[in-house]
């Protein structure tokens, strides 16, 4: 059983190869897809925004989140495995992270029965966790994925509490839990990847 849901990246990434090889066939660069991928966010952050007062609206998150962690993904093995490595997009990859992260993620504050403050804080921990995998990279270590809560894990937790909704589950107070949950687990992983980074850097 993997600690994080990222751990099963190599078999997603097997999966995409294809379509990521049809996309480098057709032109398409690693910083498209990066771009395409917060495009797609801040849309579907604009539509969740625009229509707090439906819950059928919750059902776009999870099958738009999936886009995105596929895109992300692709985005990454076009750049390592057809040579289109850049410093630009290293830049615009960790940028488009934490800003999908947002728009996406902070317009649940504005109905659908999310605590706004806890929301507010899940995703500003959430910011923190990626600053702190990126933080590896400036004392000599790698750039940390550590678990147990992250990018992957935020958008399975967030997708499933939107189809729950979606599907007529009424608010409640497993939101409350729902949300302290990941701040705990936000929280691990922000230590493990800074612990994580200085041991490797020893």
């Amino acid at each position: 059983m993997p600690k994080t849901i990222y751990q099963l990246k190599p078999a997603f990434q097997n999966l995409l190869r294809p379509a990521t090889r049809a996309l480098w066939k057709a032109g398409i660069s690693a910083n498209q897809v990066t771009i395409g991928a917060v495009v797609l966010s801040v849309v579907t952050g604009a539509v969740l925004a625009g229509n707090s007062q439906r819950p059928e609206v919750l059902l776009l998150l999870a099958p738009v989140l999936f886009v995105r962690m596929a895109l992300n993904a692709i985005d990454g093995m076009l750049a390592r495995e057809f040579g289109l490595k850049s410093r630009l997009g290293a830049i615009l990859n960790e940028l488009g992270d934490v800003i999908s992260d947002a728009v996406l993620y902070l317009p649940l504050a504005l109905g659908w029965g999310f605590p706004p403050a806890l929301l507010t804080v899940v995703v500003v921990l959430s910011v923190i966790s990626e600053m702190a995998g990126v933080l590896g990279l400036t004392i000599g270590s790698a750039r940390r994925y550590d678990g147990p809560m992250g990018k992957s894990d935020r958008a399975f937790i967030f997708g499933a509490a939107g189809l729950a909704i979606g599907c007529g589950v009424p608010s409640g107070n497993w939101q409350t839990v729902l949300l302290a949950f990941m701040l705990l687990l936000l929280t691990i992983t922000i230590g493990n990847r800074a612990r994580g980074a200085l041991l490797e850097g020893k």
